[in-house]
């Protein structure tokens, strides 16, 4: 058996990252089809499982923990569980990159950023 989930285009205005629960369709791992603008990103977060990031295309600048890295399309990015982290788009072009989650949904907790 399988099943097919069409892409549709987004409404004027609305997010073109595409957001997949595995649970909701049988499969064990859910993932985030990231298309971004330059600028734009995620916010500080943390899972209780590791996430591994495939970059597409585009230019992408990831904290995890203390840490900065920057990938570019091709790149490959592993985060550890209970790691908060980020990423920004840092190019002058589209990212496009998906956020491979390993659970069937998305377990997420935001993390308040304080400077130090």
């Amino acid at each position: 058996m399988y099943e097919i989930i069409r892409r549709t285009e987004p409404l004027p205005g609305a997010s073109r990252t595409l957001r997949f629960e595995g649970r909701e369709h049988g499969s064990a791992v859910s993932f985030f089809l990231v298309d971004n603008e330059p600028g734009q990103g995620s916010r500080l977060h943390v899972h209780p499982y590791t996430e591994t990031w495939v970059v597409r295309g585009g230019e992408v600048e990831f904290t995890v923990g203390s840490k900065k890295t920057h990938a570019t399309a091709g790149d490959i990015v592993v985060g550890a569980a209970n790691i908060p982290h980020k990423f920004v788009n840092i190019g002058t072009g589209r990212l496009e990159m998906v956020c491979i989650h390993a659970s069937d949904r998305i377990v997420q907790e935001l993390v308040i950023e304080t400077s130090a």
